[in-house]
């Protein structure tokens, strides 16, 4: 039971004690009717439990029970009532919160005649058990919290668009300076390589071995480059990949010779675009260390759109044993970032049967 939960039991149990002693201030016998009021009396203010979840609902019991007692002749201020008014306006129900208030000042009086006073004694008991004052307050307090937590509200999304705004801007500067630095020096080492591997080849000349090596660096480093610098824009121009496109991942990695299969359970529908990125560059990162580092025959990734998290899961069955222990490199300490970024969780390490395992869960924002 959470906090919040072990409160409303308290205001609930401390309101409902509260009317019964004032009830039996009047010295009435707790039998007949007026063990009946006793009745109404607790209920009117253990209902206030369910304020929360059923703002109008406890509005509408409180009222019933604070007419009811009344017209069994206790003379009790209906405070389970105006606890019940501040709820409902702080939930928003404002007007069902105003007609139900109405309603029950105008019918007060005549529930006290029917416990058998007189018209002017009625309307100063009603007045007595619900005072207009205290009612405006009570609304007035419930109305001003809910605008103060809207405020906060307003003021949280503000500051998170405003973080996020920030992390676009200096992405796309990253991406400048990357382009102006990088990208002019790598084009110059490949074609040059390309261009005296291109010579030797002519002359019927050997190639020597570390030429190939540094034309086939170059050609590598040049699409990584221009995937990143992509992926650092982000932008309408650059349409980010996403889960959608896994099973290109896969069968690119079949085109290696790698038996790479895939698995996808649930529904994809509303997973929250940095989700879907992050997925994606998950599966494309696991898929290009296993292809790199593990030695690996084949590789499985499976997909789990559950209702609160998209759980992700790359296996293969490479060289990596429990014995061994992994460098975290580059790409493993990316992708932790970005799980770690989005509140999930990653975990990586070689599997009991062989080979190495990388998972992850991704919230969502749907928890059930």
């Amino acid at each position: 039971m959470g906090r919040a939960r072990i409160g409303d039991w308290l205001i609930a149990a401390g309101t409902g004690a509260i009317l019964v002693v004032a009830g039996a201030a009047e010295h009435r016998p707790a039998t007949g009717a007026g063990l009946l009021g006793y009745a109404l009396l607790a209920a009117g203010g253990l209902a206030l439990v369910a304020r929360r979840r059923f703002p109008i609902a406890v509005l509408v019991v409180t009222g019933l029970c604070a007419w009811g007692y009344q017209a069994i002749g206790f003379d009790v201020f209906a405070i389970g009532y105006l606890i019940a008014v501040y709820a409902a306006m702080r939930a928003g129900r404002r007007w069902a919160t105003v007609a139900a208030s109405v309603v029950m000042l105008v019918t007060l009086p005549l529930a006290a005649m029917v416990s058998g006073l007189a018209t002017g004694e009625a309307f100063a008991q009603a007045r007595g058990v619900l005072e207009l004052a205290w009612l405006i307050a009570a609304g007035a307090a419930g109305e001003a919290l809910r605008q103060a937590e809207r405020r906060a509200d307003e003021a949280e999304r503000t500051r998170e668009e405003s973080a996020l705004r920030r992390a676009d801007e200096e992405r796309l500067h990253i991406a400048r300076e990357l382009h102006d630095s990088l990208t002019h020096q790598i084009s110059v080492i490949k074609i040059q390589a390309e261009a005296a591997v291109h010579l030797a080849q002519k002359r019927g000349e050997e190639v020597p071995a570390a030429l190939l090596a540094i034309r086939d660096a170059g050609r590598e480093a040049s699409r990584e480059l221009r995937a990143t610098l992509e992926a650092l824009r982000d932008d309408e121009k650059a349409a980010p990949c996403g889960l959608a496109h896994v099973p290109d991942l896969v069968r690119r990695a079949r085109t290696t010779g790698l038996d790479a299969t895939l698995t996808i359970e649930g529904d994809r529908a509303d997973v929250p675009a940095a989700v879907d990125r992050t997925g994606y560059r998950i599966v494309q990162e696991s898929l290009t260390n296993i292809a790199r580092h593990a030695a690996a025959a084949s590789a499985s990734v499976r997909i789990d759109y559950r209702p609160d998290a998209v759980a992700i899961r790359v296996d293969d069955d490479g060289n990596a044993t429990p014995a061994s222990q992994p460098v975290p490199g580059v790409g493993l300490l990316g992708m932790r970032e970005r799980v770690t970024a989005l509140g999930g969780l990653l975990r990586a390490g070689p599997r009991r049967e062989g080979g190495f395992s990388v998972q992850a869960e991704l919230p969502v924002g749907r928890p059930s």
